[in-house]
């Protein structure tokens, strides 16, 4: 089929049918069979893979076999592929090949999971993408065609330009707002061009269908039963299948006494459909979530009905037929319709009734999303060092295989997370737990790769690296390796923790690094350690940190200077109106922050390249929410519905100033009460003591501050409110995924407006007026809003329980009691030095430096001397996305690859343990002026034939 994305613009509008018109004939139903199977949620994928999903395809794959007419689409690709590796026979796996070819079995989607579209970034998606589609194309040669997002939690524009760039001929959703449905059905606009992407526009559109109010599941009420419809094989058991084979709910089978009522209920269904759509196909789903795990007992009563159905199609006005998404939109295609252009902005949030906005996930389970994050960052150094370190061949000791199956685990499982009921916060404490293990598994791994590699490149000498378990000292001192995964020189400064205040810090050559000392702010009987690094791209250096008996003048430029702390009392709330007269300030070479000793409060932040003196306050304020579902809307792990606007969570906030050479640290803590012994809160905020040159602009431009929320009291949602003079208009800008920025003014709703006005924040948020922008970026997924002029809120952190029987019975209430610990960076200045700024310091905080902190064992401590490795160093608007050896087992030639499959022969090529893939990129030039929205633009891949085999 040629591609669905049109080539219709607006002018043919014209020419369209009038609204409610369909081309004249029969309704012909495409039936979909399928099953949601969630990688996760309440269950882990052991237990779903004992108790349901192995026999999906087990009973799926059996019964397409007896029946031509047929068909079934399979989704995610983790529950397959352990289906696959583990329980499939050599004749399944042969049925499975046959039915592929025989077009009975389709592969949708094809990604690892179904992702997320909110809180996940946009390289995380392309991950667990790369994972699912090399899977399939090394094991069958194929490639999915059409997208199935139908259970996330709202659609970001960033999908559906991801999909066109992967080569995706149509694009399904479901979830977006119910009253936008609502008029999408009424007007026939569920079907339209997507443009995701206001860069790209038109070469990168999708052709895009959301599905209608029933969504992804058959219709569950029949009329003529109290039983549930269509769902023969009842509902799934968990941990084990029943064993006499019946389940709960199982619907009445079609027998010649009900097969009528059964007929006339499901034509009643696609005609009602048939109304909402602008042509006579429908597109019907059969299934829903865990279904099809006894396909007999499914095709055995639909079998039957089908062909009942369509000998009385000239009565019912309804034909039917078994179909993959792909024979729905190839018929769709054939009619030649032209369809109306949406432009970029996406479906976000999500409601499902007034009171009820899809908006707390954007937050929940902080420490996760935060985790998953770093996992991500960790599994970008570890690829780009090791395909380095085997360019352009491999050298020295270590095993490519053992190297790629660490790496491979760890592709896994933040593949994984990405599921939109993981990242999201909304599965269950084991799933949490399940998805915290596996990513903690997987980085380990990468942490031992890197290792080995630096040990490799240190020679056969270099004795064996043993990580620093804690802050002691060692006899000969530590050493620190410092990697850059990104392309081009990164000035910044690393912090570790070391036990002893009198330290040195050299580099390769012996030479001094500048380096402070000051007391750690987790651990009162040790140090942090800050260490100024430059490090090339791609590159990494080597500091040797060793304790020293002398005083600071005994060692001259070799000792780490010491920071000094200058203590303030604590000052009430109360008092914060009659603040201003004594400021204390706080400055670099970019910024001067001004603080109130009155209320240990920021003041103002005055911007030396704009000289422009911004007003800018912050403090934590939290939401109180319902938990009795009989007295109102609840917040849950998804929803958000605060009882009114939030309110000051602090009664007294104490301050420190840690001033130093190299930085000076703000630290507040804000306590719930003014005898409280202990702070809930607390802000750090760190200013580097750098110029602002070439090397050292990002880190002079920024103020760093990371955050201790919690333990929060039950039914709380704690938020950062940061109050500027800005002229905002109540317009707050967010980033899609990391990949593109969405322009968000503050919608005056009728009910449940503070919830509805919440949006996600993966990377960037800001405001802006016609002289200065505020951005803050962040390490981690958060909710954002502006709730007031001037004003941009962030949640961090959410505690809830309620005795709703739903959420209860799944253990979904997020009773959150952890610490948590996020990072947000803040860029004032002029638009047009903001948006550059924007997306190289976003770059910057996603993958900083990766720090290697041990000691060598077994030599002498002496540090190594300048390792030989080029610096890779691209112009400033190009990012290296991705550098990696994947290591698929497939030749390159896809006819060489087709014909081993037919051979039965898949692994005739090996593991191409040298092949490597490379994706750049390309944003916006620093001197070009930015567009409104700031916008990226698309990716550009690679295979790289370079160190591979010739192709």
């Amino acid at each position: 089929m040629g591609p669905l994305r049109g080539l219709q613009l607006w002018a043919l509008l014209a020419l369209l049918r009038p609204p409610g018109a369909r081309p004249a004939g029969p309704i012909r139903a495409f039936v979909v069979p399928h099953s949601h199977m969630d990688v996760g949620w309440v269950y882990t994928v052991q237990e779903s893979m004992r108790a349901y999903a192995a026999n999906v395809y087990s009973s799926v794959v059996a019964e397409l076999a007896r029946g031509r007419q047929r068909r079934f689409i399979a989704v995610e690709q983790e529950f397959f592929r352990l289906w696959w590796g583990d329980v499939a026979s050599e004749q399944q796996k042969r049925q499975v090949r046959q039915l592929l070819a025989k077009g009975q079995l389709e592969f949708v989607l094809g990604g690892q999971v179904m992702h997320d579209e909110a809180v996940t970034h946009f390289d995380d998606q392309i991950l667990q993408l790369t994972e699912g589609h090399g899977f399939l194309y090394e094991t069958f040669g194929i490639r999915p065609q059409f997208s199935w997002h139908v259970d996330p939690f709202g659609a970001s524009a960033t999908t559906p330009t991801l999909f066109a760039l992967a080569g995706f001929d149509a694009h399904l959703i479901s979830r977006i707002d119910y009253d936008l449905k609502e008029t999408l059905q009424e007007s026939q606009g569920l079907q339209f061009v997507w443009r995701g992407s206001p860069s790209l526009s038109e070469q990168q559109e999708i052709f895009t269908h959301v599905m209608d109010q029933y969504s992804y599941c058959t219709p569950s009420h029949i009329p003529f039963s109290n039983r549930s419809g269509f769902y023969w094989n009842g509902v799934a058991v968990f941990p084990e299948p029943p064993r006499d084979g019946v389940y709960p709910n199982m619907s009445e089978p079609v027998t010649p006494a009900n097969i009528d009522l059964y007929a006339e209920a499901l034509a009643a269904n696609v005609k009602q459909r048939a109304a909402w759509f602008r042509t006579p196909h429908v597109l019907w789903p059969w299934g829903c979530d865990k279904q099809f795990f006894n396909a007999s007992v499914q095709f055995a009563n639909m079998d039957p009905l089908l062909e009942h159905i369509n000998s009385r199609a000239g009565e019912l006005g309804v034909s039917v037929q078994y179909a993959t998404l792909g024979d729905y939109f190839r018929a769709l295609h054939t009619l030649n319709v032209t369809w109306h252009v949406r432009d970029h902005h996406d479906f976000l949030p999500y409601s499902t009734e007034p009171f009820q906005a899809w908006t707390g996930f954007y937050t929940s389970r902080s420490t996760l999303k935060g985790l998953a994050r770093r996992a991500s960052a960790l599994l970008y150094a570890g690829e780009s060092m090791f395909t380095r370190f085997m360019w352009p061949a491999p050298h020295g000791a270590l095993d490519p295989s053992w190297a790629l199956q660490q790496l491979q685990q760890l592709r896994w499982a933040v593949s994984e997370v990405q599921h939109h009921d993981a990242i999201t916060g909304t599965e269950s404490p084991k799933v949490r737990d399940m998805y915290v293990e596996h990513l903690a598994t997987g980085m380990r791994g990468v942490h031992k790769l890197m290792a080995a590699i630096v040990l490799d490149r240190l020679g056969p000498a270099a004795g064996v690296w043993q990580e620093a378990a804690g802050s002691g000292a060692e006899p000969g001192g530590h050493l620190a390796v410092v990697y850059n995964p990104l392309a081009w020189t990164v000035t910044t400064i690393v912090t570790l923790t070391v036990g002893f205040p009198r330290v040195s810090v050299t580099d390769e050559l012996g030479h001094p690094v500048p380096s402070q000392v000051q007391n750690s702010t987790e651990t009162p009987s040790a140090y942090d350690l800050l260490i100024l690094t430059t490090v090339p791209g791609l590159s990494y250096r080597h500091y040797s940190i060793r304790p020293s008996l002398g005083t600071q003048e005994d060692m001259g430029q070799l000792a780490a200077t010491v920071a000094t702390t200058l203590q303030f009392g604590r000052r009430l709330r109360r008092q914060a109106r009659r603040g201003g007269w004594h400021l204390v300030p706080v400055e670099n070479d970019c910024y001067t922050v001004l603080l109130d000793k009155d209320t240990n409060l920021m003041r103002s932040i005055w911007d030396r390249q704009s000289n422009r003196t911004v007003q800018v306050t912050q403090e934590f304020l939290e939401y109180h929410v319902n938990g009795d579902w009989k007295r109102g809307p609840i917040s849950d792990n998804y929803m958000f519905a605060p009882s009114g606007a939030a309110v000051p969570a602090w009664e007294a906030v104490g301050m420190e100033i840690v001033a130093g050479k190299l930085v000076t640290e703000i630290r507040q803590y804000f306590y719930r009460n003014a005898t409280a012994k202990d702070y809930t809160y607390a802000i750090h905020s760190r200013l580097a003591h750098v110029p602002r040159g070439p090397g050292g602009e990002l880190l002079c431009r920024r103020i760093e501050q990371e955050y201790r929320v919690g333990p929060l009291e039950l039914n709380r949602e704690a938020v950062l409110r940061t109050s500027t003079d800005l002229d905002s208009q109540q317009v707050l800008y967010s980033d899609n995924n990391g990949y593109q920025l969405q322009r968000r003014p503050h919608q005056a709703y009728k009910n449940n407006s503070i919830a509805r006005n919440y949006y996600p924040m993966v990377q960037s948020a800001f405001i802006e007026d016609s002289r200065s922008r505020l951005v803050l970026l962040s390490e981690r997924a958060h909710g954002v809003s502006s709730q007031g002029n001037g004003q941009v809120e962030v949640m961090l952190h959410r505690r809830l329980w309620n005795n709703l029987e739903w959420d209860l019975g799944y253990n979904l209430t997020l009773n959150d009691t952890s610490i948590v610990y996020p990072v947000l960076w803040l860029v004032l200045g002029p638009p047009p030095i903001t948006a550059a700024l924007r997306q190289r310091s976003g770059l910057a905080l996603q993958h900083r430096p990766v720090v290697l902190f041990g000691w060598l064992a077994g030599i002498s401590p002496k540090p190594p001397g300048p390792q030989q490795q080029d610096a890779v160093t691209l112009p400033p608007n190009l990012h290296l996305q991705t550098l990696s050896i994947p290591g698929w087992n497939y030749s390159s030639n896809h006819t060489q690859h087709v014909q081993a499959l037919q051979k039965a022969d898949p692994d005739q090529a090996g593991i191409c343990s040298r092949d490597g893939l490379l994706t750049l990129h390309p944003g916006r030039r620093p001197a070009s002026p930015p567009a409104k929205d700031d916008t990226r633009t698309g990716t550009t891949t690679v295979r790289l034939a370079v160190w591979g085999r010739k192709k």
